[in-house]
């Protein structure tokens, strides 16, 4: 009697995945970014190392922000 066969395949994880909802934070700046990196399913393989990149720097950015200052034109939560 065998237990793995109720364990998830990689390919059963990836719909899982794709089936949830979209991750949100409340955050207009943060979900931007969070909505571009999901986007990259359509995008080409080669330009997924930029998006990753400047998600990364804008994230980065969102945290280092003073929360009780403007956002600054550009910058996450910064009207667009």
């Amino acid at each position: 009697m065998s237990e793995q066969a109720d364990l998830p395949t990689a390919d059963t994880r990836t719909e899982d995945l794709r089936a949830a909802a979209p991750v949100r934070t409340g955050v207009e700046g943060v979900d931007r970014i969070v909505a571009t990196v999901e986007e990259l399913e359509d995008r080409p393989l080669e330009e997924h190392v930029a998006v990753f990149e400047a998600a990364h720097e804008g994230l980065r950015r969102a945290l280092d922000a003073d929360p009780g200052a403007p956002a600054a034109p550009g910058r996450p939560g910064a009207p667009a």
